[in-house]
């Protein structure tokens, strides 16, 4: 009865930069530390990828911090692949996010 990680998932307009009526982007995956490597994070994914389904999306995408490389293989693994990347600042430092898709169908 813990809370050990969550699923943020934006449709249409709620979509953070794309907002593709015909897309599904995963915002976030969070798992705690602890939880690493006990496939937590792919039941996550999972859930992204039925709901992603049912809404008929022709694909789903995602940004990724460019020095996550546990997180960028995950994503590799599941499919996605790199097509674009995009700056956002994080106080006053501006980090990099590699911008990954991977298509329904």
């Amino acid at each position: 009865n813990e809370v050990i990680g969550y699923l943020k998932i934006n449709f249409g307009q709620s979509q953070t930069e794309l907002k593709d009526e015909k897309a599904l982007e995963i915002e976030r995956i969070y798992v705690l530390k602890e939880y690493h490597g006990k496939n937590v994070g792919q039941v996550l994914y999972q859930k992204a990828m039925e709901i992603a389904k049912e809404k008929k999306a022709d694909y789903v995408w995602l940004g990724v911090w460019e020095e996550n490389p546990r997180a960028i293989s995950f994503y590799k693994k599941n499919g996605f692949v790199e097509f674009d990347k995009h700056i956002f600042k994080l106080g006053d430092d501006e980090q990099t996010d590699i911008i990954m898709k991977l298509k329904m169908r």
